[in-house]
């Protein structure tokens, strides 16, 4: 499978603070990929620099196999949808859908039947004509969702877009905004500091901690197999232990634990042997 989104070494600065460091991964086509950390790990700045709000100190964005390098957000085939949705309270739903279109030019009659596309996609057909105000939560995330692809983008980046919404309806987002991925089949990067919206819809999940990639792969193999103390600690529910490495058996440590000795299984499979 090709590389949709590839990062190559990309470091960003403010001063002497490295907001992001050394980031390399590739993210594949039709991937829904997320980032997930906690506040101020860089996760943020990494989907600005994908989205080209920010160029990156060092490094290199590659969209489809082509360098982002002096190309704006608005020449970059991806949209983005912010945490706060933005929608614009004056326009009707259809008109918050057909916006881009509009301002790139497309005729009355081709945005209104993009936005009904689009509004059966999201499951609020015959709707179109509502104002903002008058759709609850839930349906205000699908709107902001439609707008973003209304113009049909390679990419699609969500930075944390579920967080306002109360828990019943968070999960009830994150099964909706899967089955959307699936049903346009683009690539969705996803950014968020909720393990559970990381782990239940993505294909693969990078996590980070103060600027660096801990480790990058599957839910389940990030979740059963965390690869450094911070992923065991930071993602599900563990117990941490402190102790002492006595030897080296094929795919197997013994270790000490105050008098207590273990196998533990590469990938954190632990299991106790005396």
């Amino acid at each position: 499978m090709s590389a949709d989104v590839e990062l190559q070494n990309i470091s960003v600065t403010f001063g002497n603070f490295y907001a992001a460091k050394n980031v390399n991964v590739k993210i594949n086509e039709g991937e829904f990929f997320s980032f997930l950390g906690p506040s101020g790990c860089g996760k943020t700045t990494i989907l600005r620099a994908i989205s080209g709000f920010l160029d990156p100190s060092e490094g290199k964005v590659l969209i489809g196999g082509k360098d982002m390098g002096g190309i704006g957000p608005n020449k970059r085939p991806t949209s983005l949808i912010f945490q706060n949705l933005a929608l614009f309270p004056l326009m009707s739903v259809a008109e918050n859908i057909a916006f881009s279109l509009e301002v790139r030019g497309v005729d009355k009659i081709e945005r209104r039947k993009r936005a009904d596309e689009l509004l059966e996609l999201i499951a609020l057909s015959g709707q179109g004509d509502k104002k903002v105000h008058e759709l609850s939560g839930g349906q205000k995330q699908r709107v902001a969702i439609a707008r973003a692809l209304a113009i049909e983008p390679q990419v699609l980046l969500l930075d944390e877009p579920l967080s306002a919404l109360d828990l019943k309806l968070r999960q009830k987002m994150r099964t909706e905004l899967r089955a959307i991925q699936k049903s346009v089949g683009i690539t969705f990067i996803y950014i968020t500091h909720d393990q559970g919206e990381a782990l239940t819809m993505s294909d693969r999940v990078a996590v980070m901690n103060e600027g660096e990639l801990e480790q990058v792969g599957q839910s389940n193999d990030v979740y059963n197999f965390p690869q450094t103390p911070f992923v065991a600690t930071f993602v599900g529910e563990n117990n941490a232990f402190h102790c002492k490495v006595i030897s080296t058996e094929k795919d197997f440590v013994k270790v000490d634990f105050d008098g207590v000795h273990f196998f533990a299984k590469a990938g954190g499979d632990n299991k106790k042997k005396t």
